[in-house]
């Protein structure tokens, strides 16, 4: 019987086919500090963003066939080494787009409303204030017929395009790799719709958005610096729900205080799980603990295609 380490969780219907399968799965969390003695256990661990999977922790769980991320960025994991030692590494990109997508709206709505502001000061103005707030919160701003820039139109980039497009803003998409025309939208009743995407450069779409999105992996250098923001239209606003680090969190910061941008809205930070006090306490920063993914409905993809993945892997080495 091989033993499965779900480290950082597994949806229920993942963890019963994985039983069903034959599998012993443990969800059952072992901090960091203790994994390379706990993982000589079992056969695969499992992980979300919250435990890395290094070199050193590699080489010390010789036993470990296969490691599953549930998700999409693979940054917590040495992916190149451990493949290189013949484990298999494998992920689930797109069970957790629409989450990811939505998520993006959610900050968008909030910052052209100004909600993150609002829900703090009501509780402890509102029925002292309420004109005055009613006042302060009066010029909000529709999303239909605005340009949003997505830079990375990978899935999660593509699914945030539908989304814009469904609600009749227009697209532009910078990605290294080919950006289609058009996409299908799917909407209610099963209507089907091509919609037209525009490929620009990341300089246009920097120049030209009136808000922008961010849906890219890691970098050494922050894809938004203080030359990129200085290049954007006044009053943009920012979101970005794809990993800490691609925004210069000092640079958006000036940004914000001079007016630049409106509002930004995060999902992710540089220093997690301990993002600095200075974006968690700004008045127009919508805030959110990293959970792109954390929706009922991604996590049973997540778990279903992951489980999948564990199976077919280990049935082959059976073979």
């Amino acid at each position: 019987m091989f033993r499965i380490l779900a480290n950082d969780g597994i949806d229920p219907i993942g963890k019963e086919l994985l039983e069903k399968a034959g599998f012993q799965v443990d969800t059952t969390h072992i901090p960091q500090a203790e994994l390379a003695e706990g993982l000589k256990n079992y056969d695969g661990i499992t992980v979300r963003s919250a435990t890395k999977l290094r070199k050193e922790l590699i080489d010390a769980c010789p036993n470990i066939k296969l490691i599953g991320r549930g998700g999409v960025g693979m940054d917590n994991i040495d992916v190149d080494y451990a493949r290189e030692q013949g484990i298999a590494v494998v992920n689930t990109p797109a069970a957790s787009s629409l989450s990811v997508a939505e998520l993006v709206f959610a900050h968008l709505f909030t910052g052209i409303r100004f909600l993150q502001d609002s829900n703090r000061k009501m509780p402890v103005e509102g029925n002292t204030k309420f004109n005055d707030l009613k006042k302060a919160y009066a010029k909000g701003i529709e999303l239909r017929g605005k340009k949003i820039g997505i830079i990375g139109f990978g899935r999660i980039g593509r699914e945030t395009a539908k989304v814009a497009l469904g609600l009749g803003m227009e697209v532009l998409a910078y990605d290294l790799f080919a950006v289609p025309s058009e996409i299908e939208l799917v909407l209610g009743g099963n209507v089907k719709v091509s919609c037209p995407v525009n490929s620009v450069s990341v300089e246009q779409l920097i120049r030209e958005s009136d808000f922008i999105s961010l849906h890219v992996p890691f970098a050494e250098k922050p894809v938004l610096g203080k030359e990129e923001f200085a290049q954007m239209k006044n009053g943009v606003g920012v979101v970005n729900c794809s990993r800490g680090g691609t925004i210069d969190e000092d640079a958006l910061l000036e940004a914000l205080n001079s007016g630049k941008v409106a509002f930004a809205g995060l999902d992710v930070f540089e220093n997690e799980p301990s993002p600095r006090a200075d974006l968690l306490t700004h008045p127009k920063i919508s805030l959110t603990p990293h959970i792109g993914a954390s929706t009922n409905e991604a996590q049973e993809r997540i778990g279903t295609e992951l489980a999948n993945l564990i199976i077919d892997y280990f049935n082959n080495l059976k073979a």
